[in-house]
């Protein structure tokens, strides 16, 4: 019985993407996960986007409110906008109204990664506040609270993530990239959280 784990994201200037690409690969790592790349629909034209100089997006195809459903469990990646969200996951989230009225997601687990530009820019608020979207439809945060070991205790080099969710730093200009630790903490989220949504699916109850 494959458990089926969807990492959807959105990314601006890529360091979203590439955390996304680490907790597949985690995902993937667990016998009898399957894990697969999305992204959300960009809201910017493509005017603004050449302003900002933003990057082309990847590879991942654009997925679908209703394509929610065929998952038995989420994690959901974006860059942060004042502390919180980035308003063009919001946009995707309030999309799934349809799924909301019958309860289509409820009991599945979902987690967040994220990106802020500094320290104190929302590694904390950003997946706080997002939590929200999922107990309308009745899902099931994981977090990955200390189970990356000594890694949540760097203290000599600076590192993201937080125990709600891998995380990373982009600098106000974008030119910081994931560091290694990073993305070490990206895999371990990808790789904890398929291990339990293998569990919950498994489990008699669902």
């Amino acid at each position: 019985m494959v458990t089926k784990v969807y990492v959807v994201y959105y990314s601006t200037y890529g360091h979203v993407e590439k955390l996304a690409k680490e907790i597949e690969k985690g995902a993937a790592s667990v016998e009898g996960v399957e894990a697969k790349l999305w992204q959300v629909p960009e809201t910017l034209s493509e005017e603004v986007l050449r302003k900002i100089g933003a990057p082309e997006k990847g590879e991942a195809p654009i997925i679908k409110p209703r394509e929610l459903a065929e998952a038995d469990g989420f994690l959901f990646g974006f860059p942060t906008t004042f502390g919180a969200m980035a308003a063009q996951f919001k946009t995707f989230l309030d999309g799934t109204v349809s799924l909301w009225r019958r309860q289509a997601l409820s009991g599945k687990p979902a987690g967040f990664f994220y990106s802020t530009s500094s320290q104190g820019g929302g590694q904390e608020t950003t997946p706080l506040t997002s939590i929200t979207q999922l107990v309308h439809h009745g899902m099931i945060f994981v977090p990955i609270g200390y189970s990356f070991g000594e890694g949540m205790f760097e203290m000599e080099k600076l590192k993201g993530g937080s125990p709600y969710g891998a995380g990373t730093y982009a600098g106000d200009d974008g030119s910081r990239q994931p560091s290694e630790l990073e993305l070490a903490q990206a895999f371990h989220q990808g790789k904890y959280f398929a291990a339990i949504a293998k569990k919950l699916k498994g489990s008699p109850s669902f």
